[in-house]
């Protein structure tokens, strides 16, 4: 997205950035699997908990990013490679992990903590939306442009809710196997938006030579 200016094919490009980056796509099989041995209030509590960090990470990363990555000396280039590479090895995971019910993975922890890792980070708030993040904090330098992408990561947020509050109330209709096949798909294609975050990365910094896409 044009950061000095409004357009909407940027604002197009940065609501896809966003929803992949912090929408319900990897997050929701996860959530579903996690919660389906919980009653309906403690299944409410996490949602609340996972929706919450998530979006105040989010936020932080949008009006302070710019300013750790000063503090912290690294280039977006360099953020995108290590995302693309984390991000990678979550999608390789997501498609070669064997099957798991619910109560396998909730046994002995506490599904307040399995609400902030892994369901709010790095499933809902995902590599993706912290280089998209880091990115709009870095090279934005209109308020109105900020103004519209702020606007729409509010957008994506609310968007997360209605899917996620759905999810809820229909989690014990929707069917284990189906659910499985969507994450294994779902982990191909995030492997190759991973493996174009590190190509992104590697053109941004010099070593390669830019990834039309």
């Amino acid at each position: 997205m044009d950061q000095t200016s409004i357009t909407a094919a940027g604002a197009i490009d940065t609501f896809l950035i966003l929803l992949i980056g912090i929408g319900p796509k990897i997050a929701l099989v996860p959530f579903v699997e996690i919660t389906a041995s919980l009653d309906a209030d403690a299944k409410r509590r996490v949602l609340r908990k996972m929706l919450t960090t998530a979006a105040v990470v989010a936020v932080v990363l949008m009006v302070l990013g710019e300013l750790l990555r000063v503090l912290l000396h690294f280039t977006i280039g360099s953020l995108s490679i290590a995302g693309g590479v984390i991000l990678l090895v979550l999608a390789v995971w997501m498609v070669l992990s064997p099957p798991q019910s619910g109560s396998g993975r909730t046994a002995g922890k506490d599904p307040m903590q399995l609400a902030v890792f892994p369901l709010a980070v790095p499933y809902l708030l995902n590599p993706v939306g912290i280089v998209g993040l880091m990115t709009i904090s870095a090279e934005t330098s209109s308020v109105s442009v900020f103004a519209v992408e702020f606007g729409i990561l509010v957008f994506v947020l609310l968007l997360d809710v209605l899917v996620f509050r759905w999810a809820n109330r229909v989690s014990e209709k929707l069917d284990e196997n189906r659910m499985l096949v969507t994450e294994k798909v779902f982990g191909f294609l995030i492997a190759a938006i991973a493996v174009q975050l590190v190509l992104d990365g590697l053109a941004s910094v010099g070593v390669i030579g830019p990834v039309p896409h």
